[in-house]
């Protein structure tokens, strides 16, 4: 597999990055994790606009998702070769309703369905797409919200999605060969467990997981990643480095 960084600030855009979305390529199977603000544009660097075959969403807040809508547009809207085939998008329950909700004036109540197929994740669910296998399961957030194992040809990716601690996060990550983790608070000033994790959280969730790398993401720019990076490195045992825009890992 190959992973390809869209964006991965938290929250909102910050001035280097779009928020979170990342592209997994496999066998030329093209898999979106995610498509939040500013995300679309940044995609187009690295592939085409319409060779995304299968898009998940971890959750439905705007900052992993909101991007969908503009997207439908060049779904929707495509002068050559007319509308587009519907492509599948796993998601929360819910998540028809809520893009349409905030497109605000699609032509009808079904018209995002017109070229997104629209399939509800579940907890503790696995499915296929394309060459890729996926698991899901329920973290630890607000609203309904997955992270998600991604595998192919005996390597795993693990993308945490937004998730305070849980166990259900660890088991997900368990002998990961990349771990993609999120880390929006600083030990030592947030501690809103249901939220999110601090980076020595998302060390000690990929330690004890057993995961051989972890990846930083998630980080909003009100966060200094350099103290979160220190206290990563403090807790987990492997190699432990910051997403960047661009940045592709071969998994």
């Amino acid at each position: 597999m190959k992973l390809t960084v869209v964006g991965c600030s938290g929250s909102f855009p910050s001035a280097e990055s779009a928020c979170s979305s990342y592209l997994v390529e496999a066998d030329g199977y093209r898999l979106l994790l995610d498509m939040g603000n500013g995300a679309l544009g940044e995609l187009q660097r690295h592939c085409g606009l319409y060779d995304l075959d299968a898009i998940v969403l971890s959750h439905l807040h705007a900052d992993h998702c909101i991007d969908m809508c503009a997207y439908f547009v060049a779904r929707y809207y495509r002068h050559e070769g007319g509308r587009c085939e519907p492509i599948p998008v796993h998601g929360p329950k819910g998540t028809e309703q809520r893009l349409t909700t905030a497109y605000a004036d699609t032509p009808t109540e079904k018209s995002m369905s017109e070229v997104f197929d629209f399939r509800d994740l579940a907890p503790r669910s696995t499915f296929r797409l394309g060459p890729l296998t996926v698991t899901a399961d329920r973290v630890r957030h607000p609203v309904e919200t997955y992270g998600f194992r991604v595998e192919h040809d005996g390597r795993a990716l693990v993308y945490s999605g937004d998730s305070g601690p849980c166990d259900a996060l660890c088991d997900l990550a368990r002998g990961a060969d990349l771990f993609l983790c999120e880390a929006s608070f600083t030990d030592g000033k947030e501690d809103i467990p249901e939220l999110h994790l601090n980076g020595r959280q998302a060390g000690e969730c990929g330690r004890r997981a057993g995961a051989e790398r972890l990846v930083l993401t998630h980080i909003p720019p009100w966060t200094d990643p350099r103290h979160n990076l220190r206290d990563a490195q403090n807790a987990f045992d492997g190699p432990v480095e910051m997403a960047r825009p661009g940045a592709v890992y071969e998994i």
